[in-house]
């Protein structure tokens, strides 16, 4: 078997490429690292280049037509500050497994901090950072000013 390092690459398919573009570069920060005009795509390097990449497929140049879901590995203050962020790019944030779009929300089960919001075209996109400290799944999906009352986080600025 040939032991897998890490996911490099993935793809999403967009209705309007140019818009998307703008989206993945101008509100997320991502390096656009090629685009390829008459085949209608655009390749984001996502971290550090040559660390993973993101392709943004225009509808007609794709088979697949899907909504999809992607996670960003943030650090944990950036995912503290990312609903306010993402609300002064005019992206507003999702309320996610009956959590209000206020503040992150912790997995309590990785333990693990998120924010979900979407791409022009309805991907569902996530700021994640992980947290430190032992898993709690007991606690389920709780708020991340929940998770550091109960002391299991460090204070974080949000």
């Amino acid at each position: 078997m040939v032991p897998i390092q890490s996911l490099y690459e993935t793809h999403l398919t967009v209705s309007d490429l140019d818009r998307s573009i703008a989206f993945y570069r101008d509100v997320l920060g991502l390096e656009l690292a090629h685009r390829i005009p008459q085949r209608h795509v655009a390749f984001f390097w996502v971290g550090a280049r040559e660390h993973s990449m993101l392709g943004l497929w225009s509808y007609h140049s794709s088979p697949l037509q899907l909504r999809l879901h992607i996670s960003f590995k943030v650090g944990l203050e950036d995912v503290s500050r990312s609903i306010s962020a993402l609300r002064r790019a005019g992206v507003e944030p999702k309320p996610a497994f009956g959590q209000p779009a206020t503040e992150p929300i912790v997995f309590s089960w990785m333990p693990a901090a998120s924010v979900f919001f979407d791409d022009p075209d309805g991907h569902s996109l996530e700021f994640i950072a992980n947290l430190p400290g032992p898993a709690r799944p007991e606690l389920g999906i709780v708020p991340l000013s929940r998770w550091q009352a109960l002391g299991a986080e460090p204070e974080t600025v949000l």
